[in-house]
């Protein structure tokens, strides 16, 4: 599968009522959880110990093989070049979830679910600070999905004037990652 493929895959589920999803082909493994399988755990834990009968699960989904022309996923590593995510998107205005409150910042969004990193590893620099000149096109940080280290590149020139998600945090995604006060 593409990234783009996984991308879309992971938009499909997060909108469906699927709780869980699984797909294998050969060497190739996706499993996907949604927050709604944590709750339906939770609820049927509760009914179980009540003596009621469990809730149902979501429905199930068999998806056919992947046709032999896309090449098995590579397992990479953050010196690697995975494929290019989605730019991120530019707003005008910044949404109400975020302090600065000023109109006048650009954000840069996560294109997918992972977990957020500053650098490419403890003993690096981080790609991007407060106060940082970045270029578009500049790496500025990674976002780690599936075992596979994606660059997360800026489509903004400008100077960054705040790093919104901690390093090695979860992210959903379009969560807002950096404000930039484009040049």
């Amino acid at each position: 599968m593409t990234f783009k493929e996984i991308q879309e895959l992971v938009r499909l589920i997060n909108k469906s009522s699927l709780t869980e999803f699984k797909m294998k082909d050969g060497e190739f493994e996706l499993s996907i959880r949604t927050n709604k399988y944590e709750k339906l755990k939770r609820q049927q834990q509760q009914a179980a110990a009540q003596g009621q009968a469990p809730a149902q699960q979501g429905p199930i989904i068999q998806i056919p093989p992947v046709p032999p022309s896309y090449p098995a996923q590579p397992s990479a590593t953050p010196s690697s070049t995975p494929p290019k995510p989605q730019a991120e998107q530019e707003v005008e205005a910044p949404r109400a979830d975020t302090t600065e409150g000023s109109g006048k910042y650009k954000e840069v969004r996560s294109p997918i679910v992972g977990t957020f990193y500053r650098s490419s590893s403890p003993e690096k620099p981080p790609y991007a600070k407060v106060g940082d000149i970045i270029e578009e096109g500049q790496v500025v940080c990674i976002v780690e999905a599936m075992k596979l280290f994606n660059e997360i590149e800026s489509d903004i020139a400008g100077k960054i004037v705040k790093v919104v998600v901690e390093d090695a945090q979860p992210v959903e995604y379009d969560q807002v990652l950096f404000l930039v006060e484009p040049a």
